[in-house]
């Protein structure tokens, strides 16, 4: 077999989670070599604090002699023998995303244009806002906005229908791309591992309002982001991907507020891509990242 590296190749991305043992390797990437199929990636972890092991192989579908389906009935011995909790994902299925946004367009803008230009692989089908403000800019990409207004004597009936919208669009994953709101924890269990938020986060750490300024009047030399994912306890979700750059005296609040803009945007269009690629298995209240 040859690969066309100039065409877009179909392949079936398998993920693992289980308890660390001899052999677990041999087995999954045997069962895979005995079809004819042809890894063209494979990354692999063994946690030694929480003994468990985690695997993610592509695979070249063409190699194969089945598809998904057949696939998860003849791979049933090997993921029973080994306690496997385990996916597999087909790269000709784009994910479904759907964008929580409020007033500030930086991160919004940027993940549109990735997925206009073809970088981020997925399907947008659907942008939901508690303010009317960027109808405009998601309706010109052909995306549907739905504005839905957060207060707080309706909080109970507004998230009711976050829910709703995000239910019909079939989205795989949400993410909150400077979405101003708290979701209640019944959201947040609602799709466990399934929301991803981005967050301004320094060394030290700023709470409350007008960060960047509170940032700016102690000082600070670093200022950064965080992506990670959505949890009930409030930004202390699963940490997927964190960036920092260095800052001075000379810098003012406008400088922080477009440094910070730049790192928000680019670490929550990284933590995106490896989701939709399948790179990031959760690990407890931490994550196993294979980039």
């Amino acid at each position: 077999m040859r690969i066309d590296h100039d065409v877009w190749v179909r392949r079936f991305v398998l993920t693992i989670r289980c308890p660390d043992r001899t052999g677990i390797v041999a087995a999954v990437t045997g069962f895979i070599a005995s079809h004819g199929g042809w890894v063209v990636e494979a990354a692999q972890h063994g946690d030694l604090t929480t003994g468990q092991f985690f695997q993610r192989i592509e695979v070249l579908a063409e190699s194969l002699p089945f598809g998904p389906e057949d696939f998860g009935r003849l791979f049933a011995d090997v993921a029973s023998q080994f306690e496997l909790e385990w996916h597999l994902s087909d790269t000709d299925v784009r994910k479904r995303v759907v964008v929580l946004v409020s007033r500030e367009d930086h991160c919004l803008a940027d993940l549109l244009h990735r997925w206009r230009s073809g970088d981020l692989a997925c399907e947008i089908p659907a942008v939901i806002s508690n303010h009317p403000d960027l109808r405009q800019l998601v309706e010109w990409h052909g995306i549907d906005f739905f504005h839905v207004p957060v207060m707080p004597e309706n909080k109970v009936e507004a998230f009711a229908k976050v829910v709703s919208l995000v239910d019909a669009a079939r989205a795989d994953v949400l993410v909150l791309a400077r979405y101003m709101q708290v979701l209640p924890a019944d959201v947040c269990a609602r799709y466990p591992g399934r929301i991803i938020n981005i967050h301004h986060s320094f060394l030290p750490s700023f709470a409350g309002a007008r960060p960047y300024r509170q940032a700016f009047e102690r000082g600070v030399k670093l200022i950064g982001a965080t992506c990670h994912y959505v949890t009930a306890a409030l930004d202390a979700g699963p940490i997927i991907e964190q960036d920092t750059s260095r800052i001075d005296h000379g810098d003012s609040v406008e400088d922080l507020l477009r440094i910070g803009r730049d790192i928000e945007r680019s670490v929550l269009a990284r933590g995106l891509r490896w989701h939709l690629e399948d790179r990031v298995l959760l690990n407890g209240n931490r994550t196993v990242v294979f980039t």
